[in-house]
Order: C-alpha cells, then structure tokens, then sequence
C-alpha cells in the first residue's frame, strides 16, 4: 500500500520546529526533525513513524519544508504549496491518501488527485463552518457526535482514535514534583475550561501548579498595553491565571513536562459536547500522569479505574486536592491508566483499525 499522510502545523508550533531545524537544507532532514521531535504523534500511522518506503509523511502548510522538496525536484517558478503537494502525491504513486488538514485541503483538493490515488480518509474532530469533505472517501475521528454531524452534511463518518506513542515510554519514571500541569488553548472556544482553570490557579500558593497557555490572538490583544484601552475585558485571562501563565510547550518538551507532573488536567472545549478523549487524554495517560478531566463520554479504558473525572470548578478542586493527598492509591491508578492506553491504543492496534476501515471503503 502506497500511503501518503499529510498533517499541518499549529501556528504557535512554528518557532520551536524552526529553531530545532534551523541547521537543516533538506526536504528529508527538516521533516525528519519534525517526526522526532514527536509533535501530534498519536496521529501519524504506523508505516510512517517505522519509516516505510511505502509511507511518505508531509506538512502540506509548512512552505519551508515544502520548497525544499519542489526546488529538490526542479520544479520551476514559486509554486503555490498545493500545487506542490499534489506535485508530491503524484511523484509518490500514491494508493491511499490520509490527510489531518482537510480544512485546508477539502473537496475541492480531492478532485484534483492523481489516478493512482484510490482510497481517501480525513481526520477532523471539530465542526469546521461550511467546510466540505464529501469527496473524501470518509472522515474519521473519535467523538461521535461530531461523526453525526458530518454525517448530516453527507459525509460518510468512521471512529478512528489517537494512538499511544511508543516514545512516551522513555517519560514519567522519575521524581513528579509539579502537582497539577494544565496545557492547552485558552480562547472563546474554551469558556468552561477557563472558570476551572481560574480556580485551580488560585492553588498556587499551596501547590505546584503549571499553566502553559496558548492565549488566542485576541486574547493576546486583550492584555496588551493598547488592548487595555479598548473594551476587550472579557477576553483578558484573570489575573490568577495570567499571574503563574507559561508560553505553551510541545513536542518532547510537552512529554517531558507531562512526566513531571502528578496531574494533568484536562477539559474539553466548549464545541465537543458531551464526548471525551481529545489528544491530552492520550498524551497525559502515555506519560504515566494521573488524568483529571471532565465528566463525559470517554472512549474504553479511559474509566473509574484508570482517570478522575469531576463535574464543574469547585469539584475539580476537590478532586485535585483529594488526589495529591492519597497520592499512593492515585500513583497506582495513573499506572493503571499508563497501561490501558499502551495496551488498547497502540500503534499497531491503530494501523489495523485503518486498515479495516479501508476495506470497508
């Protein structure tokens, strides 16, 4: 099977991936510092981490990447970096295209593919507006409801999940002394995550307690000096949470800091509805921390017996507290979850759901 697999870089990602490539001329050598330094893993399919001839892995939006490749392959002129990437799926032969950046690349795309391209899969786990993904063999991801929703806009729909990185397992064995680490978006998506995160900031004068934030743009704006003069109140963090905010940490740094830590917390955006189990779940359960997350529906083996859910702002603190100081039952119970993510969520376990979900195409 010649598959191909496109992702997309998120913005505040950008800067890390130039510094740690910034010795880098090659195609090969940039995307290759990417794949190590492990950002978004859980998603890229088996072949591609094992470094299959058959598998060729590409960031369709990073234009530094993608015009070393066109410039390495004589392709004349500034190309627009679609035109690139079908340059590239055409050079590839490729059988099975599986693209994470559908908004970007949509319908539209699809219809421009090579004839050897046969199968076409997308991953998307959130409403994406007027977004349309019906020329894609299926879209796949793991909330049902928002499977449903595509559904109801004619896209065939299909459960596919995260997987356990086995790099994780290098993380996590020392000594945890951050009691609670929070990292993730903070933004007008996220109103119910920031009245939690507001109150577990107020621990910090008992407890370690780490936020890495990536603040929205207007987020941003909103605290700024000329932000401060405009009637943007509502999108300033509060003062508790901007007090102790760190910039946001990816990759193998995220690994490392998850492994630090006790806690993770974790809350879904406002637009997942009642279902659970975005890329943290995963992340924080592969790097061996204890998962406090909200209650909802979460996949199998993510459970009483392996995470702690709560309900709302005051229970999470309560959850937390009662955590940290039954931390031997709770160590275990981390374990337990370690476990249940390697054991139902690996990487070999994930290339054959694809495959499955290929014949069924």
């Amino acid at each position: 099977m010649r598959l191909f697999q496109n992702y997309g870089l998120y913005p505040s990602y950008v800067p890390r991936l130039n510094k740690l490539a910034a010795n880098t001329r090659s195609f090969t050598e940039r995307r290759d510092v990417f794949l190590h330094d492990r950002f978004g893993a859980s998603h890229f399919l088996q072949p591609v981490l094992d470094g299959s001839p058959d598998a060729f892995f590409t960031n369709g939006d990073d234009e530094v990447l993608q015009r070393r490749w066109a410039r390495e392959q004589g392709m004349p002129g500034e190309p627009a970096l679609e035109a690139i990437l079908l340059a590239q799926i055409e050079h590839h032969a490729t059988e099975v295209f599986y693209n994470l950046d559908p908004v970007r690349y949509p319908s539209a795309f699809v219809a421009k593919l090579p004839g050897s391209v046969k199968k076409t899969l997308c991953w998307r786990a959130a409403p994406s507006g007027n977004a349309d993904f019906t020329a894609y063999g299926a879209v796949v991801g793991n909330f049902p409801s928002i499977l449903d929703m595509w559904r109801s806009k004619g896209c065939r729909a299909e459960l596919f999940f995260p997987a356990h990185d086995p790099a994780m397992d290098a993380y996590g064995h020392g000594a945890r002394q951050i009691d609670v680490v929070f990292v993730g978006g903070y933004s007008r998506h996220h109103r119910a995550r920031a009245r939690t995160l507001e109150q577990v900031a107020h621990l910090a004068g008992s407890r370690n307690i780490v936020l890495c934030l990536d603040a929205s743009r207007l987020t941003r704006l909103a605290e700024s000096a000329i932000g401060r003069l405009l009637p943007l109140r509502q999108h300033r963090r509060p003062e508790a949470v901007a007090g102790i905010a760190r910039p946001p940490v990816f990759g193998r740094d995220l690994y490392e800091l998850i492994g630090s830590a006790k806690i993770v917390l974790n809350g879904a955006i406002d637009m997942s509805g009642s279902d659970r189990g975005n890329m943290r779940c995963f992340e924080a359960m592969g790097c061996g921390a204890l998962l406090v997350s909200d209650a909802g529906r979460y996949p199998a083996g993510m459970d009483s017996e392996t995470i702690v859910t709560y309900d709302g702002g005051s229970d999470c603190l309560a959850r937390i507290e009662a955590s940290l100081n039954d931390w031997t039952e709770m160590k275990a119970k981390a374990e337990r979850g370690r476990a249940a993510v390697r054991d139902l969520y690996s990487k070999e376990q994930q290339w054959a759901l694809f495959r499955s979900l290929l014949e069924r195409l």
